[in-house]
């Protein structure tokens, strides 16, 4: 090969790779303007907390009971290969920063057993089920073989309380969510296919409080591990909201 063909071909190459960069960045941020919750090298920007382990304690206690989860948070949670890791452990790995009104996106890929789910404003959830466990008929409002993406802690039997459709993929691959929520009202996509419809998240567990305006967004897990990868949001301002709660 002769130089002029070697230095032709090695424009070729930079003009490739130099193309490819921005729509890499493109598809990260544009034009849903979704951005990074997690920066897939190390735990910046989370914390640990299990709220239903301090729902009943008060003052001194609680903010013991607080500090001591943001500290062992690291010790049930950490970085690999750029995916957020647990074994089932520990308090769930919460947002520094609250949300209101926002589109959110994950990838996550658990075990056989394995029982996790997403906060939305600290409330749960978004369920995540192996969707292999068969039911029992002697907890009847369990339905894992129903799949993934219900909005579990809501009254049993209604609207988005179970998903419309089975939508999880078999262990070992990767399964994403895209949810929406303007005020209370949630939709659910996974794996592309909507799951969740626009039903109101139920506050937990005084379902007779309005849901809080706004809230971290949490990670829930025990039972297994699970992975987690490009998590991201994007927040919803009011003018865009009022759009999409009025389109068809």
């Amino acid at each position: 090969m002769s130089p002029t063909t070697i230095t032709n071909l090695s424009a070729v190459i930079l003009l490739a790779t130099a193309s490819l960069t921005p729509m890499i960045a493109q598809d990260l941020q544009s034009p849903t303007g979704l951005k990074p919750l997690f920066n897939a090298k190390d735990l910046t920007g989370w914390h640990g907390l299990n709220p239903h382990s301090v729902a009943k304690l008060e003052g001194e206690k609680k903010e013991a009971a607080l500090q001591k989860m943001r500290a062992e948070f690291s010790q049930h949670w950490h970085v690999e290969n750029g995916e957020l890791v647990n074994v089932g452990t520990g308090p769930y790995a919460t947002t520094d920063k609250e949300f209101g009104d926002m589109e959110f996106q994950v990838e996550y890929r658990t075990v056989a057993g394995a029982d996790s789910g997403i906060y939305l404003r600290g409330v749960p959830q978004v369920q995540i089920w192996d969707k292999n466990q068969i039911f029992d008929p002697k907890k009847p409002d369990r339905k894992p073989h129903l799949g993934s993406g219900g909005l579990f802690n809501n009254t049993p039997n209604t609207p988005g309380r179970d998903p419309k459709v089975l939508a999880d993929k078999p262990f070992g691959e990767w399964n994403a969510f895209r949810i929406r929520m303007i005020g209370a009202r949630t939709w659910v996509w996974l794996n592309d296919q909507l799951v969740v419809d626009g039903a109101p998240l139920e506050n937990y567990p005084d379902k007779s409080v309005p849901l809080p305006a706004k809230g971290p967004i949490m990670l829930q897990t025990h039972g297994g591990e699970i992975r987690w990868r490009n998590i991201m949001v994007r927040e919803i301002g009011a003018e865009e909201a009022k759009k999409l709660l009025n389109s068809p």
